[in-house]
């Protein structure tokens, strides 16, 4: 059950908030194998003074539409974690055209029994969702 807050000044379409959450759903379906309907996407649309921000960061221009991604869920390996940001980035590219300098992640792990939901079937072995069973193995499932 991935929760995922995204941070953005204040004046986007509900059609853009939407794009840029398939694009971040999309991804962790493919990348993370997340159950389809398992999406929770919470938009936090800030005024320009609450949203502040060096022109420069890393080198990179940032425009006034960066955004901030706190995605938060079960531990990954850094290899998953990788694919995901990248994956990430090129959806919000495809579609919501937005540039990779604008966009800024961090992820947060939390331990699996920190996540409550009413009808969740949990496997007691690995700790996922009971649908995410046959996506994983080895290591994986056990750590």
């Amino acid at each position: 059950m991935p929760l995922i807050n995204i941070y953005l000044r204040q004046g986007t379409t509900s059609e853009y908030r939407r794009n840029v959450s398939l694009g971040i759903h999309k991804a962790m379906v493919n990348v993370l194998k997340v159950p389809q309907d398992d999406q929770f996407h919470v938009f936090h649309e800030v005024s320009p003074d609450n949203f502040q921000m060096q022109p420069v960061v890393f080198g990179l221009r940032h425009s006034e539409r960066a955004m901030f991604i706190q995605l938060s869920f079960n531990h990954r390996t850094a290899e998953q974690k990788a694919e995901l940001f990248q994956a990430i980035v090129n959806n919000l590219g495809l579609f919501a055209d937005v540039p990779e300098e604008d966009i800024l992640m961090t992820i947060t792990e939390t331990a699996r029994e920190n996540w409550w939901a009413a009808g969740r079937v949990v496997n007691p072995t690995t700790g996922y969702d009971e649908r995410m069973n046959d996506v994983l193995t080895g290591a994986e499932a056990t750590s």
